[in-house]
């Protein structure tokens, strides 16, 4: 009986970490900002924009609804600089920011370029 009581224990246990484990992730991902990724023919433009930007490199990462501006892209460049270009609705540059391989942060005016 007492190995019985042990083994309801330990389930019992195992349940409720794991709920725990669930509910902090899901707390971990929900935030206030509706950012999302971009996908289908919005991510194709949106990619062809940000890359005729920064001259060439690699979409590494897309969202819509980000905090600056309708659509965000991050391209990749050779020299490992990191730039997130912001897009208006009509896929239109308005703002980037670089981060170059010594984590440097240098941002930059659409306007500017």
């Amino acid at each position: 009986m007492q190995q019985r009581m042990k083994l309801v224990l330990v389930a019992g246990a195992v349940t409720l970490a794991a709920g725990g484990i669930g509910t902090a992730a899901v707390g971990a991902n929900s935030n206030d900002d509706q950012e999302a990724p971009i996908t289908g023919t919005a991510l194709d433009r949106a990619g062809e924009a940000a890359l005729a930007h920064t001259g060439g490199g690699r979409v590494t990462d897309a969202e819509v609804g980000d905090e600056e501006s309708h659509y965000e892209v991050e391209v990749t460049l050779e020299d490992a600089t990191v730039v997130d270009v912001q897009l208006d609705e009509s896929f239109a540059v308005v703002g980037d920011e670089a981060d170059g391989p010594d984590d440097a942060d240098d941002e930059q005016d659409a306007d500017a370029s």
